[in-house]
C-alpha cells in the first residue's frame, strides 16, 4: 500500500493542523507492506519528516488557499494517479480536498466544518469543500463533536471514524519537584515572568473569547491583587488580533498581559510546567488538544463548557461559562485560591491525558487507510 500524505492547509507546520501532522508522520507504523510519501509545497519539504525521512514531492503552487484548493480541485487526482498512490491522506480535509477522486481518500478533519463553511468566501470553494467530504472513502474526525457537526452541516460523507488526538508525553510531562526553582522562565527568545496563567491558542476569530478572558482576568486582578500574569501564546490575525490587542490596552492589567505572537509548539512544554493553570475559554473548539496537552504537563485546567471541550477533558477540568464574564473571574481565583481543588485537578488530568497517545492515533489511521482499500 502507497499512501500519499497532503501538507496543504497545515501554514507549513505553523498550526494546530501542522502539529497534527508532525505528531501523526512521527509515530507511522513501519511495515514492508506500507510506504509513505509526503507531498504539498517546498516550504514543507523538511517540516513534516523530521527522523523519519519519508520521500517529499514538491507541487508548485502561488501558496495561497484558494490556489491550493483549486489544485486539489484540478490536478489532485492527476497527480495521485501520477505518483502510483492507492489511497491519499488529506490532512486538512476541511479545507484542502478535490470535489471528487479518482484515488481512493481519507480526509482528516480537525476543524468544525459549519464554521469553516461560513467563513470560506466564495460558492464554488463551499461547493468543493462540501462535495469533497461527501464523496471521499472515510472521514477521520478528532472527536464526537466535530463528526455531529459533520453531520448538522448536512453532509452526507460515506462513513466517518472518530480517532481523537494524541499526547506526546516524551514532551509534555510534569515538572520534577528537583528542578531549581525561578521567578523567571528563560525559553528563547521570551523570558516570563512567574505566577503566570496559559491560554495557548491562536488569535484568529472571537469564538476563541480571547477578549472576555481579557475582561475576565481584569476582573481577577482588581479584585485579588494577585501578581499573576497572563500569557497568550498564539499568532494573531489582522483584524481580530487588532481586536485583542485594544482589549489589552484597555485593561487596568495591561502591563501583566503577555502576548507572544507564534509560540513553537516544541517550546510550549517548558511555557505549560510553569505555569499555574490553563485558561481555555474557547467554545469554538473541536479538538482541544491544548487541555489534554496542559494536564499532561501535571498543571490545572479550567475551560469553557463548549463544544469539544467536556468531550476531550472529561470531569478532569473545572468549568465555567464563557459569555459571563463575572464567572471566568471567579473561575480564575479559585483555580489559584482552592488547593484542594488544585490538587485534584492535577492529579486527575495527569491520568485522563495518559488515555490519548499519537502512537494509538497513527495506528488507528492507518487501519483505515486499509479498510478503505479492502485489507
Amino acid at each position: 500500500m502507497k499512501v500519499g500524505i497532503d501538507t496543504f492547509g497545515t501554514e507549513h507546520g505553523r498550526s494546530g493542523l501542522g502539529s497534527y501532522l508532525i505528531s501523526l508522520v512521527r509515530n507511522l507504523p513501519e511495515s514492508d507492506d506500507i510506504s509513505y510519501e509526503l507531498f504539498g509545497p517546498e516550504l514543507d519539504r523538511f517540516t513534516f519528516n523530521g527522523d523519519r525521512d519519508f520521500p517529499f514531492v514538491s507541487v508548485a503552487t502561488l501558496d495561497t488557499a484558494k490556489s491550493d484548493l483549486r489544485w486539489h480541485k484540478l490536478k489532485a487526482n492527476y497527480f495521485g494517479k501520477k505518483q502510483q498512490y492507492d489511497v491519499m491522506l488529506y490532512t486538512a480535509g476541511s479545507r484542502m480536498i478535490p470535489d471528487r477522486f479518482k484515488v481512493k481518500g481519507v480526509a482528516v478533519v480537525n476543524d468544525i466544518v459549519s464554521t469553516v463553511l461560513s467563513q470560506t468566501e466564495g460558492f464554488s470553494q463551499r461547493h468543493q469543500i462540501r462535495a469533497g467530504l461527501s464523496h471521499v472513502d472515510c472521514i477521520i474526525a478528532s472527536s464526537q463533536y466535530i463528526k455531529k457537526d459533520i453531520e448538522r452541516s448536512k453532509i452526507h460523507c460515506k462513513r466517518i471514524e472518530v480517532i481523537h488526538n494524541g499526547v506526546d508525553r516524551t514532551l509534555f510531562y510534569p515538572r520534577a519537584n528537583a528542578e531549581v526553582e525561578s521567578d523567571l522562565v528563560d525559553i528563547k527568545p521570551f523570558a516570563i515572568k512567574k505566577p503566570y496563567f496559559i491560554y495557548p491558542s491562536r488569535i484568529n476569530n472571537p469564538g476563541k473569547k480571547h477578549i472576555e478572558l481579557i475582561k475576565a482576568f481584569t476582573l481577577f486582578k482588581e479584585k485579588t491583587g494577585a501578581p499573576h500574569r497572563l500569557v497568550i501564546a498564539g499568532n494573531p490575525s489582522q483584524d481580530y488580533g487588532d481586536l485583542v490587542h485594544k482589549a489589552v490596552f484597555e485593561s487596568t492589567a495591561a502591563s501583566d498581559i503577555f502576548i507572544t505572537g507564534h509560540f513553537p509548539h516544541e517550546n510550549f512544554p517548558e511555557l505549560y510546567r510553569n505555569a499555574e493553570a490553563c485558561l481555555f475559554p474557547s467554545v469554538n473548539e473541536g479538538v482541544g488538544l491544548p487541555v489534554l496537552e496542559a494536564m499532561a504537563s501535571g498543571i490545572p485546567v479550567a475551560c469553557a463548557s463548549a463544544g469539544a471541550l467536556p468531550e476531550v477533558a472529561g470531569k478532569n477540568a473545572f468549568y465555567f461559562d464563557s459569555e459571563n464574564i463575572q464567572e471566568m473571574a471567579d473561575a480564575i481565583e479559585r483555580i489559584i485560591s482552592d488547593e484542594p481543588l488544585r490538587l485534584k485537578l492535577i492529579k486527575d488530568g495527569l491520568e485522563w491525558a495518559k488515555r490519548f497517545s499519537w502512537e494509538k492515533n497513527a495506528h488507528a489511521t492507518v487501519a483505515v487507510l486499509e479498510s478503505v482499500l479492502g485489507k
